[in-house]
This record gives C-alpha cells, sequence and structure tokens, in this order.
C-alpha cells in the first residue's frame, strides 16, 4: 500500500493492550508445540547450569559445562522460530534483531554463504516449518532473475548474484571483489531439494521443480569452454570474497562455482526422474555435467580454489571464506570414504587456512571438520566460537558485529557431530568429540524422511530408534563401523541395537 506506519502502529498497539502475562502465555502456545520435537543432552548438568550465561561462556574451554553446547543448539532453535515463519520474511544478517537505522551490511542477504548458513540446522532440528519464508524468497527471486538473466546475459532461466534483500535484487552490487558472482541462485535453489530430500514432498518438488529448472538453464546458456581441456566453466565469477593475486579476484571456473553446478545439475535431473518430467532436459545436463571442470589437488597438498594452482600464492592465506570446501560440506561430493585424497586436500586445505576466524566462518569449519569425522577438531573450534571474543553475552554470535548466522551455523556443528545423512546412509555418531561421552538426542531428522533418536554412553551408541515418515530401506553406519541396511515400517518406532 506504500502506508506502512499505520499497519505497524496497529499491530504494537495490539500487543500494548496485553499484559506480560497475556504475551508470555500466547508466546508459549505458538512456539512450544514445534519447539518441544527436539530434545538434546550432551551429558550430566552441572552447578554451571545455573552461572550467567556470560560466565558459562568465559569457562566454556574448560570443558566442564557440556551442556552450555545444548544450550546453544536450543537457543538457536528458539531464534530460528523466532525469525522465520510462514509468511514472514527469511531470516536475514541479523536474524530479525537489527536496532540499527543504517546497520551492518544493511540487514540485508547475503547469499554468497550467510543466508544459506541460517538455515544448514533447520530440516535437522526439526523446524520444516521455518523454511517457508526461504523458499518462498526462492521463488520470488526467480521472477526477478528471469529478468536479469535476460536482460545482462542473454540467457534464459533466472540468475541471482551474491546479495539481496526485500526487493529480490538479483544484479551484481557492491564492487566487483564481492558482487561478480552469480552462483547466489543456484546455491539457494539447492535448499529447494533439500526440503524435499527431508521431507519426500512430492507435491512440493512439482511446485519447486521449474525454481530449479531455471536456474539450471541459465548456466546452461552461460558456460564456456576453458581452452586448455575443453572443460565447461563458469565465466566470468569470482571465488566469494577472496582474491587469488592481489586485488583480482575476477576469474573463470573457480572450485566452488563447478562444486554447485555438479549439485544443482544433479538434483534437476533427480527431480525431473521423479516427476517424470524432461528426458531431453535431463540428457542435456547430464551432459554438461560430464564436462565440468573436476576438484583438483595443488602443489601444497591443498584443494585447489581456482583452476590454476595459485592457493598459495594467494595474498590472504588465512581467507575467513572456504568456498571451494562446499563439496565437503554442505554438499557429499568429497568424504572420507567415497574420495579420500579429495577428503585429505580438504583437510590440508583448513590446515593451511587456520582455525581462528570470524564467528561465521568458525561455524563453518565445524561442519567441516565434522565431515572429515574429526570430532574434537570440530570441538575445539566450537569452544574457540564459545568464547567472549566469538559470543556476546545473550550467547549471539559476535562475527563481530552481530551475525545471526555463526549462531545457526555452529548448531547445525554439532548436529554433523552426531548424525549425518548423505548418499542414502544414516551414519550415527560419525565424529562425536572425546567431550561428549554421555548423551541424548530425540527428534533429530534425517535425509529420507526419518527421524532418529539416539542415545550413547562412554563414547559409544548404547541404543538408537528410528521412525521413518514412508516404508523404505536405509543403511545405517554406526561410528566406523560397515553399514547394514535396515528396513522401516511408516510410523513405526523401530530400535536399533549397536
Amino acid at each position: 500500500s506504500g502506508q506502512p506506519y499505520p499497519a505497524m502502529r496497529a499491530d504494537l498497539n495490539a500487543a500494548a493492550a496485553k499484559s506480560y502475562a497475556e504475551l508470555r502465555r500466547s508466546h508459549l502456545a505458538d512456539y512450544q508445540p514445534l519447539f518441544e520435537r527436539f530434545t538434546i543432552q550432551l551429558g550430566a548438568s552441572t552447578e554451571r547450569s545455573s552461572w550467567p550465561t556470560d560466565k558459562r561462556v568465559a569457562y566454556f574451554a574448560d570443558g566442564r559445562d557440556s551442556e552450555l553446547a545444548a544450550l546453544y543448539v536450543q537457543f538457536a532453535r528458539y531464534l530460528l522460530l523466532a525469525c522465520s515463519r510462514p509468511g514472514s520474511q527469511p531470516a536475514n544478517l541479523q536474524g530479525l534483531w537489527n536496532d540499527q537505522v543504517s546497520p551492518p551490511w544493511g540487514s540485508k542477504y547475503t547469499i554468497n554463504i550467510n543466508t544459506e548458513m541460517n538455515y544448514w540446522p533447520a530440516e535437522a532440528a526439526n523446524l520444516s516449518e521455518c523454511t517457508e519464508p526461504l523458499r518462498r524468497m526462492v521463488a520470488e527471486l526467480a521472477d526477478s532473475g528471469r529478468r536479469t538473466a535476460q536482460q545482462q546475459y542473454g540467457a534464459r532461466g533466472w540468475v541471482a548474484h551474491h546479495n539481496t534483500d526485500l526487493w529480490r535484487a538479483t544484479a551484481p552490487i557492491d564492487g566487483v571483489v564481492w558482487g561478480m558472482w552469480p552462483m547466489g541462485g543456484a546455491w539457494l535453489s539447492l535448499h529447494l531439494w533439500d526440503h524435499y530430500a527431508f521431507t519426500g514432498d512430492r507435491a512440493f518438488l512439482a511446485t519447486a521443480y521449474p525454481t530449479l529448472k531455471g536456474a539450471a538453464e541459465f548456466f546452461l546458456d552461460t558456460l564456456v569452454e576453458e581452452p586448455k581441456h575443453g572443460w565447461l566453466v563458469t565465466s566470468p565469477s569470482m571465488s566469494p570474497e577472496n582474491a587469488h593475486h592481489d586485488g583480482l579476484s575476477i576469474t573463470a571456473g573457480p572450485a566452488m562455482d563447478t562444486q554447485l553446478l555438479r549439485d544443482l545439475f544433479s538434483s534437476c535431473i533427480d527431480a525431473a526422474s521423479i516427476l517424470d518430467l524432461d528426458p531431453e532436459f535431463r540428457s542435456q545436463l547430464a551432459a554438461a555435467r560430464s564436462r565440468l571442470a573436476p576438484d583438483q589437488i595443488g602443489r601444497g597438498g591443498q584443494l585447489q580454489e581456482w583452476l590454476e594452482d595459485w592457493d598459495l600464492d594467494a595474498p590472504d592465506p588465512h581467507h575467513r571464506h572456504v568456498s571451494h570446501l562446499y563439496a565437503l560440506f554442505p554438499s557429499d561430493q568429497i568424504s572420507p570414504q567415497t574420495t579420500p585424497e579429495l577428503a585429505q586436500a580438504a583437510r590440508r586445505t583448513l590446515e593451511l587456512r587456520g582455525d581462528e576466524a570470524t564467528g561465521w566462518s568458525l561455524a563453518w569449519k565445524i561442519n567441516l571438520w565434522a565431515r572429515l569425522f574429526d570430532g574434537d577438531r570440530a570441538y575445539h573450534l566450537l569452544t574457540l566460537l564459545l568464547s567472549p571474543e566469538r559470543t556476546y553475552p545473550n550467547l549471539f554470535d559476535a562475527h563481530p558485529p552481530f551475525q545471526i548466522d555463526g549462531n545457526f551455523g555452529a548448531a547445525n556443528g554439532v548436529f554433523e557431530m552426531v548424525l549425518q545423512s548423505q548418499r542414502d546412509e544414516i551414519h550415527l555418531l560419525p565424529a562425536l568429540p572425546s567431550a561428549w561421552p554421555d548423551g541424548k538426542i530425540t527428534g533429530l531428522r534425517a535425509r529420507g524422511g526419518l527421524t532418529v533418536d539416539l542415545e550413547w554412553n562412554g563414547g559409544r551408541l548404547s541404543q538408537a530408534w528410528l521412525t521413518a515418515d514412508q516404508t523404505r530401506s536405509f543403511n545405517v553406519r554406526i561410528t566406523r563401523g560397515e553399514p547394514r541396511q535396515v528396513a522401516l515400517q511408516a510410523g513405526q518406532r523401530t530400535p536399533l541395537l549397536p
């Protein structure tokens, strides 16, 4: 209407007319039914449970307050419930807790990592409904992104770059070192596929497929042939916010672009197959996917960030972005089980980058070390994050300044330590840190439409229960053991003994 103030005043006046007790009752009734789907214990409560939060954060690194990590996870779930509900806007850089007229980065959506990180824990944390605002924003970006694709690239489909806002801007903005990256829409599209992977909602997949298809069409039209090997690559592009030489970021075919495209094309092929659509388009995607540049290992034993082996010459060897490790997490293209050499190269990259980083970068690295099955290293980074330098007294993530993505990303890192689900396999306690020898979680969700409850004692799984949304079989692996197939009946809570 162009007249927001009367609507805002009406909302505020209605709230102000209620007593504190009424507001609290309605708040509890609103969020607790969703919140109580999930519980987590990471050891026994101690006297520190009664300490003020700032003091608990200050002493967390000594390893005597494992329940603070559980509280941190539940706080992240609460924050997501409070700032991303059906019909609202998605969680932005500050969630919705921005108190400034001119906030850092405009309190917008940075879609070269930060917005995606906000939603990493949503499905696993049994809060699938909280992804609705993001899914709706992706559909709206596809609408505006079609104009950008046509006008700026002469291409079909749709594109979005590194940043967007309430008006769903999709063109490059800011300086070249940030803005000239055409993969934001592709990455966000994969959240649509992930929602299907967790829920098995075929009706949703049918509505999401045109958006996925449009994201892939853009790259079928814009990929170019790299002259040395004939690989198909993006150009121009960049590895998010990192320079390969002093002041230079623009390049062709950075590793993250190719990794994202591998997932995008694969998801489109799978979605179209499930829906029995577009056989010719599937063939085009498969052919293009086969010509994408491979991941490469550089002279330092690292996973290369660029087509050329530039990593060791880059001006910032400890750069906060680890974009080329997307293939390790959140993707599953690299794994110690399936691609051990590339997994070792990813480990070498993390070692070269170092542990110290901004809040959200630490959160990403927690997930990455968990995917490498190194729970103690992941936990060490959690202690760096849950410190006064990176966490405010109210448990908000200190980027600094405040950015909420660190809260959400680190919570998902805890999930990755106790449960991983990819490649049709459920992996229980894949990266359990020695700091949590005993614990219990209920209501954790896995891909394939599965709810998992598990307990462990002395660092070993003691009991698990699996409840599938649909009758089907899963391959289940416990810690470093061999996978075994488990047949489940829909809705039946089935015990799984170690």
